[in-house]
């Protein structure tokens, strides 16, 4: 199957574009966002990258067609978990936070949560394809990302917030011109995620608490996060909240004890090479 066929992609105005994996039809497909800059090119977030996504955005014209472009396509990666992070190999210049530059230095499978069945791949993207062969290859971020870090697009800039309790090393990317913000898996119109390996509850609380503090001071106007559809900064507010008051209850502590007790047994046997 060919790139053109495995991706797909929607125009949101202003340089951004929505590119999703169409054959990956799962909870965990992952939102990959496309900004044009003036300076700087960006992608959010990768996919699994099964398929080559600078083919795609080569072959659909999406960075347009200017020789003076002389800065090649920036890969950011809002944590380093596989979804999010497979694609990242077919880059020449990649981003992700410090606290894990490691883990995808290594191809450290165990920290990327690589979890992915065949009953997931509605289409195989080659002949004899299987899900159980799957790894997120190693690659060399290019960019050490830190809380500040402003990368400058030219007529965009997005600044750096460290957010850790998903995993220990998730950001997300603030247009504070713009009042957008790319959130990654810190938060998204869904159940969110606190029982992984390198999960926190405590620094997701403190993450939440910063969201809600940049909805009440009127810096968020629209969130383009890393699971399901975009929404406004009511409904970021909501949704910290709720998290907030839920996760220092009993039942989710006992909860979130209980799944990542099962989810470091499921991936230490899913990747028994793994540095973990």
């Amino acid at each position: 199957m060919s790139a053109v066929d495995w991706y797909a992609h929607k125009s949101l105005g202003d340089g951004i574009f929505w590119i999703q994996e169409r054959f990956y039809q799962s909870e965990n497909r992952a939102n990959i966002w496309l900004l044009r800059g003036t300076h700087q090119d960006v992608v959010i977030d990768t996919g699994l990258g099964l398929r080559s996504l600078p083919e795609y955005i080569d072959a659909k014209g999406l960075l347009g067609k200017d020789p003076q472009r002389k800065n090649p396509l920036l890969a950011i990666a809002t944590h380093a978990h596989f979804d999010h992070s497979g694609g990242l190999h077919q880059f020449q210049q990649v981003g992700v936070h410090s606290a894990e530059v490691d883990a995808l230095a290594n191809g450290d499978n165990f920290e990327t949560v690589t979890w992915l069945s065949d009953r997931e791949i509605a289409e195989a993207p080659s002949p004899g394809w299987r899900a159980r062969h799957y790894k997120v290859k190693a690659v060399q971020p290019t960019h050490i990302l830190q809380e500040g870090d402003v990368i400058n697009l030219g007529d965009r800039q997005l600044t750096v917030l460290h957010m850790p309790g998903h995993s220990r090393g998730s950001i997300c990317l603030h247009d504070r011109d713009n009042k957008l913000l790319f959130s990654g898996d810190v938060v998204y119109d869904g159940a969110m995620i606190d029982w992984l390996p390198y999960s926190r509850v405590s620094d997701y609380i403190s993450s939440c608490e910063r969201l809600v503090g940049l909805v009440d001071s009127e810096q968020v106007d629209q969130v383009l996060p890393g699971h399901y559809n975009a929404f406004g900064a009511k409904r970021l507010h909501r949704l910290a909240s709720t998290y907030i008051s839920r996760a220092e209850t009993c039942p989710a502590k006992f909860s979130t004890f209980a799944w990542r007790s099962l989810a470091g047994v499921a991936l230490r046997v899913c990747n028994p090479q793994c540095a973990c």
